[in-house]
Formats: C-alpha cells, structure tokens, sequence
C-alpha cells in the first residue's frame, strides 16, 4: 500500500477527471448537432435522447480507457515524456472509441472530418490543462517548498548516490533528503545510526530508500517493519547490472530504476476484506466445535506424560515482517531457547502423545487463535522462526524473500501440501517453498484457499512422509 500524509495533491486527480468529462461533453454538444438525426436504437424513448446518450458513452468509455492507459498515473518523477506519451495514447484510443459510437449509430449522420477537428479540441484543451498542472506543481514544490516527501537513503551504491543527487540538486521533485547513510561513516552514520535516526524521528519520514543489494535479511527486516509501523513507504533501490524482478513494482526516476512492493489482488481492500471475515469465521468454527473440547483433553495427556505448559509459543515474522507469538499445543520434553528449533524424524526431545498430535497435524489447531487475533490466516506461507529467516533469505532471491513477507502467513498453505512442510534440509527445501507461496500470493482467490484446505485435510488422512 502507498501511504500519503498531509498530501493535498491527490485533489488535482478528480479535477482533473472531472475537467476532461466536462470538455469531451461539452464540446460534442457543440460539434455535432444530434437533433438533426433520427435514432431509433433502443426502444426506451429516453435512451432515443442524442445528448444524454453520448454523455453516458462518453463517460463510461473514458474512465475504462484511462484506467486501462493508467492516463492519471502522473507521479513527481514522471519526466515530461512520459506525460506526452501517455496524452498520445489516450488520444489514439479515444479515436477509436468515438468512431466506434458512429459506427454503431449510423443514423447520426457525423461527417469524419468533424469528428476528426472535435478530438483535436478536446485534446488540446486536455493537454494544455494537464501540463499546467505539472509545471504549477513543480513551481510549488521548487520556490514555495510545498508537497514535499520527507526521505532518507540507506547505501552507497552507484544507484544510491545517483539518487541522493537527483534529491538534492532537482528541487522541483520536491524531496527533502533528511539522511543519508551507509556503514561506512559519514557525516551522517552508519546503517546502524540510521536506525537510531528513525525512532528519534518518529512519523517524520515519508520514504526510505534502501539499497537492498548492500543490506542483510535482518537490516531488510526491520525497515520493512518501520514503514509498516509508520506508514511511510520503503523502496529498493537496485544494482544496475540486476534483471529486475517481477515481484517488486519498477518506477523510474529518470532512467534510474526504484522497486517498491508490488499490490497483489491478496492486499486489495475488498478481498481482504473477504478473506478475513472468512478467516474469523472458519477460526470460530473450530475453536467452538474443536478446540472447546479438545484442549481439555491434551491438557490430561500432554501433563501426564511430562512437565511443562501446554501451549508452546515462539516468536515468527508474520505480515511486514511483524514478529507475533504463534501458539501449539507442546509435543516435547524440552522445550529451551536453546532447543528451539525444527524437530527432526525420531527426535528424542518428542513425547509419545507429541508423535501422534504432530503426525496428524493437531499440534498447529491453537494457531487459529492466532487467525482470530489477526496475526495469520487460516491459508497463507507459513511463518518462520526468528532465527531461521535471515539463513533462509541466503538461500532465496531477496526479492522473492520480502515479496513473501508482504501476506499474512497462513495455518496451512500451498507449499505444505505441494511436499514442502516440516524441516528443511536442503536449499531446495526452501526454494521449493518459496516458490509454491509466492505463486499462491499471484494467484490467490477464495477457491483457492477451500481447495488448499480441502487438499490438507486429505493429507491428513493419508499421512504425510515429512509430518513428523
């Protein structure tokens, strides 16, 4: 998600919008004489009125022609070009729509030429509306210091440096440059006082730019964490002889590539919507129907057999990188920091009534307490332990590694029943995951999640190789 604070620009869009439907409409109204024509199309009189069903053509057709062109995507670092670009192929498409509507209305009777002078019009006044617009916001941000992004840089790469000169010499950006750091020390610090910089400075900073290439997993983790906690954005600034990525959304400033985390339709508002309120309802049926009695019965089994607390609790990144308790009902003897970790076939720590709670997969049905509270869902990746994250993003695309992060994690998903749950024990253990979980945030959808339960439930019954 893209988070703004204090902005007013986001008023200019609407105008804009606005603007355009107004010239397009009142320029037709004066072009072309529709009362001159007979249209007997429909056979609604009211849909026979010329006027207003050009204006509902018009609209309908312009907001679907601007929205597939992105015609109002105009960001501080679109370069003029891109705006020419962008009025070019609106027009075009708008050629073809307004021709269209005379094609299909033949009794209008409209002269190609007219139609031809009514776009150069329209077009005109659009253009010239819309790159004032741009200059008058430039000015702004240049001589009044208004609309300004507040941003700090973390590296001292090649892309790095051009971009803390692009913020400090092109004033018209309007990005105020509060940090620049990398480790080795300069006037400003470190990476490490970078971190210091931020908690001193809390809800002051719009973006943070990182050069991703010279940060490990865990510096990666907790700038995540801070944007996510802060609602500025963080972006990654690349190495320029990388493949960019598929996964992380390339802006451009200039010609110098910036990534950010890209929208998948799991973070559209309406679907998560959707998918929460099937996460607490599919939680509370079996925290009610399962849990309500099963718990009572493993506190017995699970205390007669060894000393210890019934639920087992360790700390896993969830979405962001958040880091949340994540529950399951103990099935060791030892449960130490210092043992902490993925528990291996006939593992000696393993209570006899564990063997069985974690064969059929029971020792993870606490974790829908934790879909109730909103840390997980009940289908997602499934979430790492703390100490294991930094050593896996060794092993993966750091960008696939962050996009992963960028989900709930899930109680069951679609690596553990594609073959890849339990330990890792290999690089292909966790490559294998990876590319199961980032294949399911591309294409998630409600029968998605049913068929992934439906396929875990199953595996329980069958019995899985790696369920130990």
């Amino acid at each position: 998600m893209e988070y703004r604070r204090g902005r007013f620009s986001w008023l200019l869009r609407p105008f804009l919008i606005s603007y355009d439907l107004l010239i397009i409409n009142a320029f037709a109204y004066y072009f072309f004489n529709f009362n001159d024509s007979e249209l007997y199309f429909f056979s609604y009189e009211f849909l026979n009125d010329k006027h207003l069903l050009y204006l509902f053509y018009s609209v309908v057709t312009w907001l679907i022609s601007t929205y597939l062109i992105k015609f109002y995507k105009v960001y501080r670092y679109t370069s003029l070009l891109n705006i020419i670009y962008l009025l070019l192929k609106q027009f075009l498409a708008y050629i073809i729509v307004i021709y269209a509507f005379i094609g299909i209305f033949r009794s209008l009777e409209i002269e190609a030429i007219l139609v031809f002078k009514y776009l150069i019009v329209c077009f005109l006044c659009i253009a010239v509306v819309k790159l004032v617009s741009y200059y008058v916001l430039k000015s702004f941000r240049a001589y009044l210091k208004g609309n300004v992004r507040h941003v700090i840089i973390i590296g001292k790469g090649e892309n790095a440096q051009k971009l803390h000169k692009m913020f400090t010499t092109k004033k018209n950006l309007g990005y105020i440059l509060e940090g620049y750091f990398y480790d080795a020390k300069t006037q400003d610090g470190s990476v490490a006082d970078s971190f210091k910089f931020l908690d001193s400075n809390p809800n002051t900073i719009d973006e943070i730019y990182c050069s991703i290439d010279e940060l490990t997993e865990g510096q990666v983790n907790k700038f995540v964490k801070y944007a996510n906690l802060n609602n500025c954005n963080i972006k990654f600034i690349p190495n320029t002889k990388q493949l960019l990525t598929k996964r992380l959304k390339a802006d451009y400033y200039g010609y110098l590539p910036v990534l950010s985390i890209q929208e998948v339709a799991l973070n559209d508002e309406f679907n998560k919507f959707l998918k929460r309120a099937f996460d607490v309802v599919f939680s509370l049926l079996i925290i009610v129907f399962i849990l309500s009695w099963l718990t009572v019965l493993l506190f017995i089994l699970i205390k007669l057999e060894s000393k210890g607390e019934l639920f087992f609790k360790h700390k896993r990144n969830g979405i962001n990188y958040k880091e949340f308790n994540c529950y399951k009902f103990r099935s060791l003897r030892q449960i130490n920091k210092d043992d902490e970790g993925y528990v291996k076939k006939d593992d000696k720590r393993m209570t006899r009534i564990g063997k069985f709670i974690r064969k059929t997969s029971i020792d993870e049905l606490p974790q829908f307490y934790n879909v109730l509270r909103g840390d997980m869902s009940v289908v997602g990746p499934r979430p790492h332990m703390l100490s294991y994250t930094d050593a896996y993003s060794k092993k993966v695309d750091i960008y696939n590694f962050i996009f992963r992060h960028n989900v709930k994690p899930g109680v069951t998903g679609l690596a553990q029943v594609s073959g890849f749950r339990g330990e890792i024990e290999t690089d292909q253990d966790i490559i294998g995951r990876v590319k199961f979980d980032i294949y399911y945030i591309e294409n998630w959808s409600i029968l998605l999640d049913i068929k992934i339960i439906f396929q875990t439930l199953t595996n329980v019954v069958k019995g899985e190789e790696k369920a130990y």
